[in-house]
């Protein structure tokens, strides 16, 4: 039965390794999908805490596979996910950077580089989407995420003490007894 989890989670991650265009926080909507829908691995509320956590823990954002990996088999799954995730990408990333590096400045090049930043970027919004869709969505927390949004680009607020902030009002508030 192990068997066949850690080949499941070989079969999810390595294609998304490699399609990970932007980072890893471009496949976020997929990593959602497979493992919340098609494999059924974790719940919606279960996949939206393990992004959290990846989020907020030091590293690169696709650690959110070890979690998933953790979650599927265990400390053995953990480890197959994470070189899953990494590994495929990394040696493409190798292997075609120094491609790149060696040939000239030319006109397909500059075309290339600059359509791909659109592509990530629709990537990164798919994956913010399926992170709110997962996750137990209210309007106190609709009007908490979008607050953050403003005050993060219209000040020079530090993310760091915004997070302390939004953790105080919501710990605060569910000491007071109130479902936020």
């Amino acid at each position: 039965m192990e068997d066949n989890r850690l080949l499941g989670l070989l079969i999810v991650f390595v294609p998304l390794s490699l399609l990970s265009f932007g980072g890893g926080q471009a496949v976020i909507a997929d990593i959602q999908h497979q493992t919340v829908i098609q494999w059924g691995w974790l719940t919606g509320p279960q996949f939206s805490d393990a992004y959290g956590i990846s989020r907020a823990a030091p590293g690169p954002s696709t650690l959110i596979a070890a979690l998933i990996g953790y979650q599927v088999a265990g400390f053995i799954g953990a480890v197959v996910a994470t070189l899953a995730i990494y590994i495929p990408s990394s040696i493409v990333v190798s292997i075609t950077a120094s491609w790149w590096q060696r040939t000239g400045d030319t006109r397909f090049k500059r075309s290339f580089e600059r359509s791909l930043g659109p592509v990530a970027m629709g990537l990164m919004f798919a994956g913010a989407v399926a992170v709110i869709e997962a996750g137990p969505m209210t309007w106190f927390t609709l009007a908490t995420t979008t607050l953050c949004g403003l005050l993060l680009f219209f000040t020079k607020l530090s993310p760091y003490w915004l997070v302390l902030s939004v953790g105080l009002i919501y710990l605060t508030l569910s000491f007071g007894g109130l479902s936020v």
